[in-house]
């Protein structure tokens, strides 16, 4: 039988933790990416049209929701929680 040697399980698990502190930055930058991406996606398809998608979600709702434009707003809202959370913490 071998043992493990103390400094070896000291380096794997400061690897480890800078792996999660990478993925928790890439994770934060992700989330502060999707707002503006759908406030873009909204815009475009505002000015340049939905197209046959626009159609299907427009299908059969009589209301101001129905739409691809609405709903890249609303994704974009429900989103900001991340530029929030920025603002607050500086």
């Amino acid at each position: 039988m071998t043992e493990a040697h103390p400094a070896g399980a000291a380096a794997d698990a400061g690897r480890a933790g800078g792996e999660v502190v990478t993925a928790s930055h890439v994770a934060r930058w992700l989330g502060l990416a999707a707002t503006p991406t759908f406030a873009v996606m909204a815009l475009l398809t505002a000015v340049l049209g939905g197209g046959p998608a626009d159609m299907l979600c427009a299908a059969g709702h009589g209301s101001m929701l129905g739409g691809m434009v609405p709903m890249y707003l609303l994704m974009s809202a429900f989103h900001a929680a991340a530029w929030l959370r920025l603002i607050t913490e500086r």
